[in-house]
């Protein structure tokens, strides 16, 4: 079965588009430096029409997260919603899959990745970066920044 066709993966992208399931909010938000969870969208305010930007997301700018075996962030991931789009884009997806683990138990390990991601994209219309990011305990967080042309 292809993607399209899988119930479970329409439902996700709606629920993401929507940034909310019906009737629960499912992505947290709340102010970076005071949230810990929080994904920072670190971009400019203005860009030129169809230059590369780079975009930085991060989660624990202001207040470092957890990055143990048992309390980490897993993923991040950014969109973009031009104005006047029915949708947003996704603009890349991040994973971090190292966080203490080895064979001999929980925060042993060599590695601990970091939720840290560089996105560099072309865009033509202004609009929207939307940042989600996911803790494995406290689940699913976003934030949102402006971008216009110039």
């Amino acid at each position: 079965m292809d993607k399209e066709n899988n119930p479970q993966w329409v439902f996700c992208v709606v629920t993401q588009r929507l940034g909310r399931m019906p009737d629960k909010t499912w992505m947290q938000t709340a102010d970076w430096k005071s949230e810990k969870h929080v994904p920072v969208i670190e971009a400019p305010d203005v860009v030129k029409k169809g230059e590369v930007v780079k975009v930085t997301v991060s989660v624990g700018k202001q207040i470092p997260h957890p990055n143990v075996t048992e309390h980490h962030i897993k993923w991040l991931d950014l969109f973009f919603w031009a104005d006047g789009e029915k949708f947003p884009m996704e603009v890349g997806y991040a994973t971090f899959d190292t966080h203490g683990e080895s064979a001999q138990g929980p925060n042993t390990g060599p590695l601990y990745s970091e939720p840290f991601a560089v996105f560099a994209f072309k865009i033509t219309k202004p609009g929207t970066l939307m940042a989600t990011s996911y803790c494995n305990i406290h689940g699913l967080w976003k934030s949102e920044k402006d971008i216009a042309i110039k």
